[in-house]
């Protein structure tokens, strides 16, 4: 149910943020600026302001997102907050519902739960998150899914025998959490698809099934209920910049940062190390092929690319992905991009 007395945003765009610590900064000015995006995107009119789930990284501070979404909702006033997401098998299902029905009692009709089936970290953390429980995450994720939603519905869900349905996920609201399935491959479209959800799709992690992938989403989706329809969301790396520096530096650090994690280095990039790499004549080369990730250039460019995009995926929103080591560049995107779009539609 949604809260009357929010306005609905104009833009359907909205921000997965990694929360990310910027070389030599302590967390804590990390979630400082975490708060500070949040605030500006909401004022520029963004749907959504979501945080991820990583573990085991010294360069993202988003190891508890539902912890960092009740920061966030004390802090702002309208835009919906959320996790995209919890990664259910670090969690009982249980527990899930417990924390967000918590955030519903504190902020009604402002709360989103984006749910994945991968980690989010490599498998040794999983393992310790796990408590060292050998499973098929696979197989068990369908469940664990469905015990979700039973315990968001007060035991619905459940068989009138099944001994959970007596069970109170606690405080008890009249509110839901908006509930999305995440993807980065066809499982997640699929699985909301067959189950009536709706799905966000990581573009940013795999542009080049993204739009086939969105598209069967639509066509196979099948309505848990009456009134139920397909609603669909895709996370876009977006940088919009007059600077051509600004936006090779942003290109730089990204592919600085996925070479860290091939090699299992997790610390924040240094400010110089992306210069240099950015202003490398190797990169520039490089460049001269885009990365179909990346959608960065002037924000009318950028708005025109991201709207061909959105109706090529057919979803109803596009979620913006900006990793930076400077968070006021980071800003000046999102509101660039908010003013450009606006402009256009």
């Amino acid at each position: 149910m949604e809260n009357p007395h929010l306005a609905e945003p104009s833009l359907p765009l909205s921000v997965l943020d990694f929360v990310g610590i910027e070389h030599g900064e302590p967390a804590t000015a990390s979630i400082a600026g975490s708060v500070e995006i949040a605030r500006a995107v909401e004022h520029a009119d963004y749907r959504r302001y979501w945080v991820s789930e990583h573990h085991n990284m010294r360069s993202l501070a988003c190891s508890a997102p539902e912890i960092l979404i009740a920061h966030l909702g004390a802090k702002t006033e309208r835009i919906r907050v959320g996790a995209a997401g919890i990664m259910l098998p670090n969690h009982a299902p249980f527990k899930v519902a417990e924390m967000f029905r918590t955030l519903l009692a504190m902020y009604p009709g402002r709360i989103d739960l984006g749910l994945g089936r991968a980690p989010g970290t490599d498998p040794l953390t999983a393992h310790v998150l796990r408590r060292g429980e050998a499973g098929n995450v696979a197989a068990e994720f369908p469940g664990q899914v469905a015990e979700l939603l039973a315990f968001l519905g007060d035991g619905e869900g459940f068989p009138d025998d099944h001994p959970y349905r007596q069970l109170v996920a606690a405080p008890v609201v009249d509110d839901q959490p908006q509930v999305f399935l995440l993807g980065s491959s066809p499982y997640g479209p699929r699985f909301a698809a067959v189950n009536g959800m709706s799905a966000v799709f990581a573009h940013h992690q795999s542009p080049e099934i993204a739009f086939d992938v969105l598209q069967d989403y639509r066509r196979e989706f099948r309505p848990r209920g009456d009134g139920d329809a397909p609603y669909s969301a895709m996370s876009v790396l977006t940088f919009a910049s007059d600077d051509d520096e600004a936006v090779l530096e942003f290109e730089a650090a990204w592919a600085l940062t996925m070479q860290n994690l091939a090699r299992n280095k997790r610390e924040p990039l240094r400010p110089e190390e992306v210069t240099a790499f950015a202003r490398s004549e190797a990169f520039r080369t490089r460049r001269q092929d885009r990365d179909p990730r990346m959608v960065t250039g002037e924000a009318k460019q950028v708005v025109e690319r991201l709207a061909e995009m959105k109706e090529r995926a057919q979803v109803n929103e596009l979620v913006l992905v900006t990793p930076s080591l400077d968070r006021a560049r980071r800003i000046d995107s999102y509101r660039q991009v908010a003013d450009a779009w606006r402009a256009a539609f």
